[in-house]
């Protein structure tokens, strides 16, 4: 997936595909599709974006809270036409009003509404409530008791407790421990503009002060930054960005976080990188300099999107909705068009242009070549992004983990006993 941002100069990427030695034959099959908008993918799929089930109060945030940022980026930008409202409205009705089945008598929420209260999925629930009511009614005691009760999780040092369990832990991202699961309450207070100064506040960003001390764990050090940027601290803000510029990858222009060296999850990346961009543009005022640094994480963050514009998990398709929705807001420009060529291995060439009247119009158009290298060249002053999407089938891998055993056979037919010995000798293959 590559992403092309072009300011008048022709912007030229390569970009090699190659099907794995065990594809099935015929099953493969190649994609281009051209978007004059980052978000416009997300768009296009807001019904089936993540494609989970309505099953549990954990799903049914999965799927409700990609529609708000997607919402709130076309209302800000001035492009929320009646069709997309009613669509997503529709969503965010039926997903808030099927939530409250989850929510206890004290106004905790938790996967299927029994049990303990979860401290994470209540602040969850609480902060997309908080910005779904400038497009749906919410009704005031649904954003009060869940409030009071993340309130009174609140410990003497100002960090909030864990209560509750989740039934699938990968839907909180890398919410694990009592700092970043404050960390994320403390932000989701910020967005619903409560005051620093509140005293549940003022508390929380006490502890969370004390733990910028310790800044091993990229992911604790991203939210931190967002969450103090949000609370316009920003000494600290630039201390925690310092140390995570220190810490970034850095290729071809792009930039991206990881846990570790040696971390693989493409999902935790996603998610460090979104709150990192995050941070970066949600200070006031917002420098140029913030705008440039944010364009390098937004490049490699859309080259991370599936063909439905998501992620490859929940938590991090949410975050990263969430900063790219604010970025695409920050850099919006009813100005511009852009020329899209694309070359393919075999010679055949693709032309798409891109202007202000078809911007979130989804151009697609089939390739013929599964393998080899394609050229894209964007120019002009217009945002385009531009995604080659490859399908193909290979065989289901056989399951390895069964346990083979050899067994040899040791018989003693001089033995002093009235049977013969048998001695059986088990080896495992």
């Amino acid at each position: 997936i590559l992403s092309s941002v072009s300011t008048g100069e022709t912007l030229t990427e390569e970009v090699e595909l190659q099907l794995p030695k065990n594809v099935v034959d015929g099953s493969d099959r190649i994609s281009l599709s051209v978007l004059g908008d980052i978000l416009g993918r997300a768009l296009k799929n807001l019904d089936g974006l993540l494609q989970m089930p309505y099953g549990c109060g954990e799903q049914n945030m999965a799927l409700l809270a990609p529609n708000i940022y997607i919402l709130e980026y076309l209302r800000n930008t001035e492009q929320l036409t009646p069709a997309i409202r009613d669509k997503a409205n529709k969503f965010l009705t039926s997903g808030y009003q099927r939530q409250l089945n989850y929510k206890h008598f004290d106004g905790a929420y938790s996967t299927f509404g029994q049990g303990s209260g979860n401290t994470w999925l209540t602040a969850f629930v609480l902060r997309s409530f908080g910005k779904a009511q400038s497009f749906i009614y919410i009704d005031p005691a649904q954003m009060k008791e869940p409030t009071s009760w993340l309130e009174s999780q609140q410990g003497k040092h100002g960090c909030f407790v864990r209560l509750g369990k989740l039934f699938n832990n990968r839907m909180k991202g890398g919410v694990t421990d009592e700092v970043t699961l404050t960390a994320y309450i403390t932000a989701s207070m910020l967005e619903l503009n409560m005051s620093v100064s509140d005293p549940v506040l003022y508390g929380s960003l006490s502890c969370l002060k004390n733990s910028t001390s310790d800044l091993s764990n990229t992911y604790t050090t991203a939210l931190l930054a967002y969450t103090f940027t949000l609370a316009g601290d920003m000494e600290t803000r630039a201390q925690l960005l310092q140390h995570l510029d220190t810490v970034a990858i850095r290729e071809r222009g792009l930039l991206h976080w990881t846990q570790t060296s040696s971390e693989t999850s493409a999902s935790l990346a996603v998610e460090i990188s979104s709150y990192v961009l995050l941070a970066s543009l949600s200070a006031s005022p917002l420098s140029t300099t913030d705008l440039g640094y944010a364009s390098h994480i937004v490049r490699w963050l859309v080259r991370q999107q599936n063909a439905y514009g998501g992620f490859s998990s929940t938590q991090d398709t949410v975050v990263a909705l969430q900063a790219l929705a604010l970025y695409s807001t920050r850099v919006f420009s009813r100005e511009g068009t852009s020329t899209v060529t694309v070359q393919s291995p075999s010679g055949g060439q693709h032309l798409f242009n891109v202007n202000q009247n078809n911007k979130l119009l989804y151009q697609e158009s089939a390739l013929q070549d599964t393998e080899g290298k394609y050229t894209v060249e964007v120019k002009g002053s217009a945002c385009a992004s531009v995604q080659v999407a490859l399908h193909y089938n290979i065989p289901t891998p056989t399951d390895s983990t069964t346990l083979s055993i050899q067994v040899k056979t040791e018989v003693d037919c001089n033995s002093n006993s009235l049977r013969p010995r048998v001695t059986l000798n088990l080896e495992s293959q």
